[in-house]
């Protein structure tokens, strides 16, 4: 029997660009969705030999379904530009590949879909249907079978009875009974999966339960038969159309030859280097040499071991990697080391695998202590990705991993850090390598086994790509750093050298006060219950705080509170922007958020910040993201020290608990004022610059400005006012931002800002400078020339346009307060080894150092720690550091 092979392009192609991480080319061409689906029909060719083939789109315009019911689709989102620019194109890589590709107006996809199926039946021809489109489930047959590519499912009749609980021929039915919120098709309130099938094994048939729909009882009943007269158009709906009048017939969907000169052409636009590769070079030579030849090396006896050590004494540059029982680097135990020496060559060394049969491997001790050497030398230049994680791993046996001069991680943040730094997408960026996914090594989720539990040989495909692609990458992305000085300066000054002042911090940890978080903790707790109680009698009756379909049943239907936004599905939405205006003028939204709020405190930080302590230190380890933020900013997780809340007493209160051994105490240094004065520098606005020179306080001049008053005569409201326009402005925000925050007219708060940059003119000059280099350019830079990339910068869509602008103007002075804070770490960090002194660094929260210190240290560190800071740049107004000290955290701040 021939087959007739379908693809449901347009539901592939949205979620290969939801799915995929953001890739581009290095014009800055978006490429993610046209990969994900040109490499699922590269799958499909290989998996479901066919006779017949097409790929088939939704035609733009509209359809029959919008002509019966005009809200259909009615709440989808349009489609995001980004993805938009990638249609023509893969419509182009789809047709070059040789496949027939099918749009038809007025209808959609599942249409000619559904028609082909059936004509493909009629003539004795099998159909497979590869969609992720439940909806077409209703097809399947004897005749047709559905392959979902993204999930690796197969369904027959007895997979979709299987997934669905009903058999195809009631897949209609039960989609009418439940709906559909993706296309906006209502069904009947309150019955969703598991009450359908039930309604449908009871009744077998829609049309025998509406019959019957006076006989079912309780909530269900009532709302089936408000439903009842709609179901038959939700029905219509739903029903794929089978009888579509198509231009072509079967013998029109062969596959054709490939295009063989355009798909070279394309996969060099879209830079796919092995797709291209594949073309050979006869249209060109393509984008990178071709792969290289693998050599990889399990090594089992010492002589093999002795080899390798001799090649790495002798390489310039080594890329050595860890493999490991966990990704905590405080508690992950070595299973082995990977070597690669030059591209194409590597070795993996097993010492730790408890695969069932291993028996030959190298002794883990002694074979550590041979390698101690090499790995302790500063002299022999090592490059690692992610080097932080490989120092955690060693530095748990007793070793501390010195050399280390690039970071293909660190080098892809330099270069572009609003992209994906994770090495298997780096090497299908940079060098055209699809690399073995670890998910393949050792699965994911729940049947997830921990490398050690893998066999050496295949260990050895994953860990020694892992080392020689590291080496790869350093060839290509070095390149671009080396001959750019500014890009030479933030990675050699700043983000290599601060990753090892991040490593040392992260090793040391802070003390916690746990019986004061217990503490802490049960008072969240009575105090949550006080409010639920309060909450409850305003209501006039219980009902679930931490439930936003509950609190929105109470709020809008039973007191009748109004409706400001809703959630995409229709429904009156509760989010924390929808409460905090209920709460200007309702009390109970205004408790619901006073809930949250304590509940988020109780369960990210009372609860969990003992549990995360080392049993024996009491310390809490966190672990510093260098690569994540695109304005160079650190982030923290696990925990997360960055986003304690300090506007209220219950947050501060928390920062108690990090407290100061015996004989230290905690020391805060932060910079004042810090974005404020990099404003100043940049924008060089006379009045600025003169009221830091002069050591003025900003806001009041601010104030004395916008008000036409004497300082000495503003009043702390006035300066409130003048100090929200001062970070408001430096923040990009609007007048109606700057009203909201000021509580005040819309155009009162035009006039203050009309007011603000007559006075500063320099300010205004900068923002639009800045807007004008932002278009042209795609980034903006720090004062030391970090560069911050701005995606949305020339969209098409007005507020995503206008968001990357506001973002343009702060990014500068974020990302240049992130490079001199890193600086002070840097500089910090090294006065302290230089002088052997016990003081430590313990965190960096924003624009904030915190400390450990002996007492005996304590004066000389208040002597010097503010000078320190203070001489990491020379800006045009002077930098000051503001020192506070305490037993803990709080009390230094």
């Amino acid at each position: 029997m021939k087959t007739l092979l379908l693809v449901d392009t347009s539901s592939y192609l949205y979620r290969a660009f939801h799915a995929l991480p953001d890739l581009r080319t290095k014009t800055d061409e978006p490429t993610g969705a046209i990969y994900g689906v040109l490499n699922m029909l590269r799958r499909l060719h290989k998996d479901v030999p066919a006779d017949y083939s097409a790929c088939i789109f939704d035609a733009k315009g509209r359809t029959f379904r919008d002509a019966l019911y005009p809200e259909y689709k009615a709440t989808r989102k349009s489609m995001p530009d980004e993805l938009g620019a990638q249609v023509a194109p893969l419509y182009e890589c789809i047709r070059a590949m040789g496949w027939p590709l099918l749009e038809v107006d007025g209808v959609e996809a599942d249409d000619v879909i559904g028609t082909l199926a059936c004509t493909a039946t009629k003539q004795d021809v099998r159909t497979v249907i590869s969609s992720s489109d439940k909806d077409l489930t209703q097809l399947v047959n004897a005749h047709v079978t559905m392959v979902n590519t993204m999930t690796n499912e197969t369904f027959d009749a007895a997979g979709v009875l299987n997934k669905f609980g009903v058999p195809p021929e009631l897949i209609i039915d039960y989609l009418t009974l439940i709906g559909d919120s993706v296309d906006n098709i209502p069904g009947v309130d309150k019955v969703g999966p598991k009450t359908a099938c039930k309604l449908l094994a009871q009744y077998a048939t829609l049309d025998n339960l509406i019959a019957h729909a006076d006989e079912v009882t309780g909530t269900i009943g009532e709302n089936l038969r408000k439903a009842k007269d709609w179901l038959p158009q939700a029905r219509r709906l739903i029903t794929v159309k089978c009888d579509v009048e198509l231009a072509v017939g079967m013998e029109d969907l062969t596959l054709q030859p490939q295009d063989r000169p355009a798909l070279a052409r394309l996969y060099d636009r879209f830079e796919f280097k092995s797709w291209r590769q594949e073309l050979g070079n006869d249209f060109g030579p393509a984008v990178v040499a071709i792969d290289r030849v693998r050599e990889y090396e399990t090594v089992l006896e010492s002589d093999q071991l002795e080899r390798w050590i001799a090649r790495i004494e002798a390489a310039p540059l080594t890329a050595v990697e860890t493999q490991s029982t966990s990704t905590d680097g405080h508690v992950a135990q070595l299973v082995g080391l990977s070597l690669a020496i030059e591209p194409g060559k590597a070795a993996y060394i097993p010492l730790a695998h408890r695969y069932p049969g291993v028996t030959e491997q190298l002794p883990f001790a002694a074979t550590l202590e041979r390698l101690r050497p090499w790995l302790e030398s500063a002299d022999h230049a090592k490059i690692s990705h992610n080097a932080k994680d490989d120092m955690h791993v060693l530095n748990n046996h007793g070793i501390r991993l010195a050399g280390v001069r690039h970071d293909p991680m660190l080098q892809s943040y330099v270069i572009e850090s609003h992209k994906n730094h994770e090495l298997d997408n780096l090497a299908q960026r940079h060098l055209g390598i699809q690399t073995l996914p670890f998910h393949e090594v050792c699965g994911k989720g729940v049947g997830q086994i921990c490398i050690d539990q893998v066999s050496v040989e295949r260990a050895t495909e994953y860990a020694a790509e892992y080392a020689d692609i590291t080496l790869q990458l350093h060839e290509a992305l070095y390149p671009q750093i080396e001959k750019d000085e500014k890009l030479k300066l933030i990675y050699h000054s700043i983000e290599m050298p601060v990753s090892e002042v991040l490593w040392d911090m992260e090793r040391h940890g802070v003390l916690l006060n746990r019986g004061l978080l217990d503490i802490q903790s049960g008072e969240l707790g009575g105090r949550m219950v006080q409010i639920e109680e309060q909450a409850q009698q305003l209501a006039g009756q219980p009902f679930n705080l931490n439930s936003p379909k509950q609190i929105q049943e109470v709020l809008f239907d039973r007191l009748q509170l109004p409706v400001l936004k809703k959630t995409p599905s229709g429904q009156p939405s509760t989010d924390e922007e929808v409460l905090q205006d209920l709460a200007v003028n309702y009390p109970l939204p205004k408790l619901i958020l006073e809930y949250r709020g304590l509940s988020k405190l109780k369960s990210t930080y009372t609860d969990k910040l003992p549990r995360m302590a080392d049993a024996q230190s009491g310390r809490v380890h966190t672990n510093y993201r260098q690569a994540v933020a695109i304005t160079g900013r650190l982030s923290s997780n696990e925990p997360n020290l960055q986003n304690i809340p300090i506007r209220n007493a219950e947050g501060r209160r928390i920062r108690e608990a990090f407290i100061a051994p015996d004989g230290f105490r905690i020391v805060s240094a932060d910079y004042s004022q810090v974005e404020l004065r990099i404003m100043a520098h940049l924008s060089q606005d006379p009045s600025l610059l003169a009221a830091f020179t002069s050591g003025e306080d900003v806001h009041r001049r601010t104030a004395s400005e916008i008000f036409s008053a004497d300082p000495n005569d503003i009043t702390s409201e006035q300066r409130r006012y003048a100090k929200i326009i001062n970070f408001g402005l430096i923040y990009g925000m609007s007048a109606f931002g700057l009203a909201s925050n000021l509580g005040i007219e819309r155009s009162a708060a035009q006039q203050y800002m009309d007011r603000y940059f007559t006075r500063y003119p320099g300010v205004a000059q900068y923002m639009q400078r800045t807007r004008d280099t932002a278009h042209v350019a795609g980034y903006v830079e720090t004062v030391f020339g970090r560069r911050l990339f701005l995606n949305d910068i020339n969209a098409s869509n007005s507020q995503r346009r206008q968001g990357a602008e506001r973002a343009a103007i702060n990014a500068p002075m974020q990302g240049t307060a992130a490079d001199l804070i890193k600086l002070a770490m840097i500089a910090v960090h090294g006065w302290l080894l230089d002088n052997r002194l016990k003081t430590r660094l313990l965190m960096q929260v924003h624009d904030e150092l915190v400390l450990e210190t002996p007492n005996e240290e304590l004066a000389l560190l208040q002597a010097e720690l503010p000078r320190l800071m203070i001489d990491v740049a020379a800006l045009d107004v002077p930098l000051v550091v503001d020192l506070g000290v305490g037993s803990n955290w709080d009390e230094a701040h």
